[in-house]
């Protein structure tokens, strides 16, 4: 069929407008619903980041607001205590600001990359010097005693 029509129609047609993604999000209901409460969610960050001491916003961060709680999660136990002390004044500061709420939850959800849940690493053994020490300690001690059975099994496994 294209080639039916001259060459100057495909210059000369309207061409389609680019939609912006934030657009495309807008145009489903659902996925408006959804970009209303992530922009929301950022809205309540920004405030919780810019009212608590930089030690305590790294460890908290808004993790929903619903049916009027806003939920928030910490690090670890010694930031979801400091912030369960300042729930009521944050309270105050979001419904002043952003949205009405009734109450703040704190849950303790610690981050995927977090360095003091890193799995412990086995440890490497007993170095040259170390076992030469025990070798040596284990010399000196009566041949019966348990602590030269028990160096001996340490410098074996070691």
């Amino acid at each position: 069929m294209h080639a039916l029509l001259p060459c100057w129609y495909f210059l000369m047609r309207p061409r389609r407008t680019i939609r912006s993604l934030e657009d495309c999000l807008l145009a489903d209901s659902g996925m408006a619903r959804l970009t209303s409460h992530a922009s929301r969610l950022l809205r309540l960050q920004a405030i919780l980041a810019a009212n608590l001491p930089a030690s305590l916003a790294r460890g908290a961060r808004v993790a929903n607001l619903k049916s009027g709680k806003l939920v928030i999660h910490a690090d670890n136990g010694a930031v979801a205590a400091k912030l369960r002390q300042m729930a009521p004044r944050l309270a105050d500061l979001v419904r002043f600001e952003a949205a009405e709420i009734n109450g703040i939850e704190i849950r303790v959800q610690g981050r995927a990359g977090n360095p003091a849940a890193a799995p412990r690493t086995t440890p490497s053994g007993i170095g040259p010097q170390a076992k030469q020490g025990l070798t040596s300690l284990e010399g000196r001690l009566p041949a019966g005693s348990r602590l030269r059975v028990a160096l001996a099994k340490l410098v074996e496994r070691g």
